[in-house]
């Protein structure tokens, strides 16, 4: 059940930080900074293994959302921000993190917290839908035979 918490919190309108037709944005509930959203597509995707090349145009929607909160943030001068998904995520439904890089945060406990965000366990956005756009004459490619 806990796998499936983002897909609960998702439909939750007190959780929510903007949301349109095609995607949701929330705080992260146990955010490792300052700064740290969530951008889950209302489609049910699994993870960034199952997009496929149609999704193209939602990984950068969902990037778009993910700059607009940055945009929309009180320190989005001061502080850096990186948008991108965990390789192999701990929660059910894709979902985009965007996040500052201050770390500010007593949910940041763990090297693992640390590492998810600061290695190549952590996928950048636009690198995604980029590759993603790049190999859009193979359709049956996967991105997640695209990316590993």
């Amino acid at each position: 059940m806990w796998k499936q918490g983002l897909i609960y919190a998702m439909q939750d309108p007190t959780c929510q930080v903007y949301k349109d037709d095609t995607v949701v944005a929330m705080k992260d509930k146990y955010p490792k900074a300052r700064f740290h959203w969530l951008v889950l597509p209302w489609e049910p995707i699994p993870s960034i293994k199952a997009v496929r090349r149609d999704h193209l145009n939602l990984l950068k929607h969902m990037n778009d959302v993910g700059e607009k909160l940055v945009q929309e943030s009180l320190d989005s001068k001061a502080l850096k921000f990186r948008l991108g998904y965990h390789a192999i995520p701990s929660m059910s439904h894709l979902h985009l993190h965007v996040i500052s890089q201050d770390f500010d945060s007593p949910s940041l406990k763990t090297k693992k917290h640390w590492n998810s965000f600061n290695t190549d366990y952590f996928l950048e956005s636009q690198d995604k839908y980029q590759k993603q756009n790049a190999d859009a004459g193979n359709e049956r490619k996967t991105v997640s035979a695209i990316y590993t």
